[in-house]
């Protein structure tokens, strides 16, 4: 039992680490003192503390901020809410995805960390997915050769990290930014680094379908063809809360543009980005037929006809002066005149 004179006393690094270990679960002794006291330890806690005991427990920016820069030199506040508690935990999860080996790393490592971070995590940006180690094939005897059994071998699998268990447990998760590729790989290139498997679209459409809450949806420069994005763009008609899909510079055609129109008649989308495609303006175009809400339409680098192109801005133009109108008339009748009423103004 911890007496209460030790707070008369100045906290070293080494105290302060003690008292919060030894009470942070059972006695969270911390957020019982009075602010200045709390302040002198906070402020002589090391950053290299154990999650599991300063996740829940500790919320000043100070002390997040001192972890973010030991590990990040550079860090964008602004790309994480402003909240140097939340960059800390989405760096880190964004890190351990993006050397996650599937067939080799332990799926624990990340989904351990979701009881800590399940309320600070809020976007997910990952520019690298790895592919399983590829191991060399067995040997196998001139018989075997001559009987064309190595044309018969199965091709090792190419799925990277599934996102479902991850993001069912990230109730505040908005945004999901993913990038399907290898970063740095020198003279190990190889195309199928690169590869977007089914089985990975199949999971991510299931994932981003099961996530309510996501509002900003991207998926870029991961070779999306037609097939793909008619499955992805499938599991977000009539999504709750979807307000921005960028599927920019894949290679997406008139299929996967006819399910983007689709797409917009049947969703709240303010901004679609499928700049560096394919053709599908056609499509696009009809789609547009419908839709009030877009106000935001990247179609750059896209094989698109120039008649599209102008007509498609015109809806755009539509749609924007309709918002315009909207948010003029939300004015009106919120401002103190009308919410006095013109017959009893104020004093």
């Amino acid at each position: 039992m911890l007496s209460g004179h030790w707070l008369l006393y100045p906290c070293s690094r080494s105290s302060a680490f003690d008292t919060l270990s030894r009470t942070s679960r059972d006695n969270p002794i911390l957020k019982q003192l009075p602010a200045r006291h709390q302040q002198k330890v906070l402020n002589n806690l090391s950053p290299d503390l154990p999650l599991a005991v300063t996740a829940n427990l500790i919320d000043d920016e100070n002390y997040w901020h001192r972890c973010c820069v030991q590990r990040w030199p550079v860090c964008h506040l602004d790309c994480h809410g402003g909240s140097w508690k939340c960059t800390f935990f989405e760096k880190h999860l964004e890190n351990l995805i993006k050397h996650f080996i599937p067939g080799t790393t332990d799926p624990a490592v990340i989904l351990d960390l979701l009881p800590l971070c399940r309320n600070y995590v809020h976007r997910i940006r990952v520019d690298q997915f790895l592919p399983p180690v590829q191991l060399p094939p067995p040997p196998h005897s001139g018989d075997q050769s001559d009987s064309g059994s190595e044309g018969e071998m199965e091709e090792p699998t190419m799925d990277h990290y599934q996102l479902g268990d991850l993001v069912a447990g990230l109730s505040q998760l908005v945004e999901l930014d993913l990038v399907y590729g290898v970063k740095d790989c020198g003279m190990n290139f190889e195309w199928n680094l690169f590869l977007f498997t089914y089985r990975d679209c199949h999971s991510l459409a299931a994932t981003i379908k099961a996530c309510h809450t996501l509002k900003i949806f991207r998926l870029t420069q991961s070779k999306v063809d037609d097939d793909k994005a008619r499955i992805l763009i499938r599991s977000l008609l009539d999504h709750p809360a979807l307000e921005e899909l960028d599927l920019s510079h894949n290679c997406i055609g008139d299929r996967g543009a006819r399910a983007a129109a689709k797409l917009l008649s049947h969703s709240h989308l303010r901004v679609l980005n499928l700049a560096n495609n394919q053709d599908g303006g056609k499509q696009l175009l009809e789609g547009m037929s419908d839709n009030r809400t877009l106000l935001d339409f990247d179609l750059r680098l896209s094989d698109v006809a120039q008649e599209s192109e102008y007509l498609i801005g015109q809806a755009l133009c539509a749609n924007r002066e309709e918002a315009r109108q909207r948010a003029l008339n939300a004015s009106h009748f919120m401002s103190p005149l009308t919410a006095t009423g013109p017959e009893n103004p104020e004093g």
